[in-house]
């Protein structure tokens, strides 16, 4: 027998590695920043599941997590800093120009994602990108001094 051939048979009659899944420990309501006591681990592998508390910790969960279910990394997203309502200072930026001004922000949105965005001057709807601090910019990105 080769060697290859024997390390094949090796682990085909290994038993399986421990693996572990994380699950909601109670029912979590959407929108909902996760915490350790929101979270248990299971000793089974489910596809698809998340595995570590670490990966879902200070993460804001987007749809209704059900007690004693696998938690999905899709379930899950980086907390809301800005709600569907909330007014929101809105920055335009465009070679070197720049205007603010104050909309209404028409969704909930995370540092980094798109969101659209009432000028309530103008009364035009915009999409813009949200930053750490809670603006929205529209036309050129701020520029990051790393």
């Amino acid at each position: 027998m080769t060697r290859i051939a024997s390390l094949l048979l090796l682990a085909a009659l290994a038993p399986p590695a421990s693996a572990e899944t994380l699950i909601a420990a109670a029912t979590i309501r959407s929108h909902t920043v996760l915490a350790p006591e929101h979270l248990a681990v299971v000793p089974e592998t489910v596809p698809g599941a998340l595995a570590d508390p670490v990966e879902a910790v200070g993460l804001e969960t987007r749809v209704v997590l059900y007690a004693g279910r696998p938690i999905r990394a899709a379930d899950l997203g980086p907390p809301a800093l800005i709600d569907r309502n909330q007014i929101v200072p809105l920055i335009y930026r465009q070679n070197g120009l720049a205007i603010e001004t104050e909309g209404r922000a028409l969704d909930r949105a995370a540092a980094g994602e798109a969101v659209r965005v009432l000028n309530l001057a103008s009364r035009n709807t915009v999409t813009g990108i949200l930053d750490a601090q809670g603006r929205v910019h529209v036309g050129d990105l701020p520029q990051t001094t790393e």
